[in-house]
């Protein structure tokens, strides 16, 4: 079986490519993959299968040999904020939303720059909630 390793792949998208250590890029959909895996990280090392499709190699049951360390993800838990500080976080954007909640209450939209700011401090909050 040939081996290489992630080039690139798209979990949303199902499909991604690897890289074979001697043969040209092959083509890997999400069915290809190990049951229960749904993403592949660029950098993986990995065995796979070959079939013609129609648009070139593709590959067919993907196994994984050696996933790379992931630094970015302790980096991530390291600078997460404390459950303390959250919560004081979350309860301030409640009140915010209920702000806007009373605005729409009123029959009107909250103006352009209060709405810039609540759906600022709302990604910062999912980007906090998703590290």
């Amino acid at each position: 079986m040939p081996t290489g390793k992630v080039k690139w792949y798209d979990a949303e998208k199902g499909f991604g490519f690897l890289s074979q250590e001697s043969g040209p890029d092959v083509y890997v959909r999400a069915e290809a993959l190990p049951e229960g895996t749904t993403s592949l990280k660029p950098g993986t090392k990995v065995e796979f299968g070959i079939a013609q499709g129609r648009r070139g190699d593709q590959a067919l049951q993907v196994r994984v040999l050696d996933a790379p360390a992931s630094v970015s993800r302790n980096r991530a838990e390291a600078k997460r904020k404390s459950p303390d500080a959250m919560v004081t976080i979350v309860e301030d954007v409640i009140r915010l939303l209920d702000a806007t909640s009373e605005a729409y209450r009123h029959g009107r939209h909250p103006d352009k720059a209060a709405g810039r700011q609540t759906a600022k401090v709302l990604r910062a909050l999912a980007d906090e909630l998703d590290s």
